[in-house]
């Protein structure tokens, strides 16, 4: 009992020290909204990658446990430190247990738990190639993680600055470490050579500072970055006596990464089980092509889902990979790529009849046929003026590359009253039809005294009663009828809709 006793007194007395040097940056703070690390996740999942990969939960055949699905567990201070103290006595890496760490293990474990599922499923497919690149440079195995961080494990991911790939390159510094970006591929989202390249910059950084959280500071915001915390905080060596100097980013990417170790060594204990994409179960091989080929026409030929190839191939940034007079490799499931060897110059002969047909077509203004018709009913859609493939894919939540290969575009080019073929999702295509009648309905206010009106009948609700009208909102209903309980609307009752004049 007196040794627990004592362990439960310096544990408090951590936290309390902790506290001490926490300033105004509490622990709400780094749990807000606008948090960077919580920001660049949230923003990552948003893209939609992943949705297109078929995620399935593993929990019920893993949960030893017991737990049901939506709890969450809960441990006293003492259980964190125990389990850091375990992986902390392997790792070259100082994983303490603070204030700030503790808030992004609530983040992980908690708020986005779902997504920490998903890194989980990931991680067979990527930790292999990390461990065996960081083996060979002989450097902390738990560097594995920091692509969690980094970009979600999504080898396509951008950020806003133009950081890209796995491990997050920014364009000058990936060429130092020899990632070649052209305008069909980028090699800062191979996960091979972006691996390596890692790594060297990695060891680079170490040498530079003999210290890991400092090399992982300047990993995220540059060594110049970190000099000026040095210098700013009087000469300081540690993360945790520069971290108030630090850009405001940084500061919390080391607590994360501390973090991360720790959710990905205790994931069961908070009820965290992988959810594992359908490519997963796939093993695969390269090809060397001779050619240039799209990868709608490998899609069509060979039989394979078009965001399957994406995701096996994200070097390639227009879903297209070019002659560029070396070896471009194309990477296949195994069991395609006989196939594949087999109907090889069939392929790249139907590529350029397709081609010759597709631009022809272009050229006079006409839809170009989708290459299949498995995907379901098309939604047929008009290019308007100011229209990108972009905002069209927001529109009807899908992917550009999705929209290129439903239609075989092979670039970004739209014109005016050209067709489109779309598939989205069927919630998706009924909420746009939706909108669409919604629009069709509008209809133009008739006076009535000061006030144009709105008669409720069976069905209305104020989100429709708001789209019925040009220029009104929600809002604006509300504060025109105090007096009307509006989220219990009446037959008959008649509701202010704006102003005359």
């Amino acid at each position: 009992m007196m040794r627990i006793s004592l362990i439960s007194v310096l544990v408090l007395g951590l936290f309390l020290n902790v506290g001490a040097q926490t300033n105004n940056d509490s622990l709400q703070q780094i749990l807000d909204k606008d948090d960077p690390i919580l920001a660049a996740i949230d923003s990552m999942m948003a893209t939609g990658y992943f949705e297109s990969l078929g995620f399935n939960d593993n929990r019920a055949m893993l949960n030893a446990m017991g737990y049901s699905k939506d709890s969450v567990p809960v441990f006293d201070s003492l259980t964190y430190h125990n389990r850091f103290e375990a992986i902390n006595a392997n790792s070259p890496f100082s994983l303490v247990y603070n204030n700030y760490v503790k808030g992004y293990v609530s983040m992980y474990a908690k708020r986005r738990k779902r997504v920490t599922g998903r890194m989980l499923g990931l991680a067979p497919i990527y930790f292999p190639i990390f461990e065996e690149h960081l083996d060979k440079h002989n450097m902390p195995l738990e560097l594995k993680y920091l692509p969690i961080i980094e970009s979600a494990l999504n080898p396509k991911a951008r950020s806003r600055v133009g950081a890209t790939g796995l491990w997050q390159f920014m364009y000058p510094t990936g060429k130092m470490f020899g990632l070649e970006v052209t305008s069909y591929y980028d090699e800062r989202s191979d996960v091979y050579k972006s691996t390596e390249a890692a790594c060297k910059y990695l060891k680079y950084l170490y040498k530079m500072y003999d210290n890991w959280n400092l090399a992982l500071a300047a990993y995220n915001c540059g060594p110049g970055n970190v000099n000026k915390a040095i210098r700013r905080s009087g000469g300081k060596k540690t993360y945790w006596e520069i971290r108030n100097f630090l850009p405001k980013e940084t500061r919390g990417y080391v607590p994360a990464f501390i973090a991360v170790n720790y959710i990905m060594n205790y994931p069961s204990e908070h009820n965290i089980f992988p959810i594992t994409p359908d490519i997963a179960c796939f093993k695969t091989d390269t090809v060397n092509l001779s050619d240039h080929l799209s990868f709608a026409q490998i899609s069509e030929a060979l039989d394979i889902p078009l965001e399957y190839i994406e995701y096996l191939n994200p070097t390639y940034k227009q879903s297209f990979i070019p002659n560029s007079g070396k070896a471009n490799t194309l990477c296949l499931p195994a069991d395609k790529v006989g196939d594949f060897l087999i109907n090889e110059q069939k392929i790249y002969a139907l590529k350029t009849e397709k081609d010759i047909k597709d631009s022809i077509a272009f050229a006079q203004n006409k839809p170009i046929a989708p290459s299949s018709a498995k995907h379901g009913k098309a939604t047929v859609y008009s290019v308007r003026s100011g229209d990108v493939l972009g905002s069209i894919a927001q529109r009807y939540h899908c992917r550009v590359s999705q929209i290129k290969g439903w239609n075989n575009l092979y670039s970004d080019r739209l014109k005016i009253g050209q067709k489109l073929y779309l598939y989205p999702k069927s919630s998706v295509a009924a909420q746009n039809n939706k909108k669409a009648k919604v629009e069709a309905q509008k209809v133009a206010l008739k006076p009535n005294g000061k006030y144009y009106y709105h008669t409720i009948k069976s069905g209305d609700n104020l989100w429709d009663i708001a789209n019925k009208y040009e220029g009104v909102s929600i809002e604006q209903i509300k504060e025109l009828n105090k007096a009307i309980d509006t989220q219990k609307l009446k037959l008959g009752t008649k509701l202010r809709i704006k102003p005359i004049g």
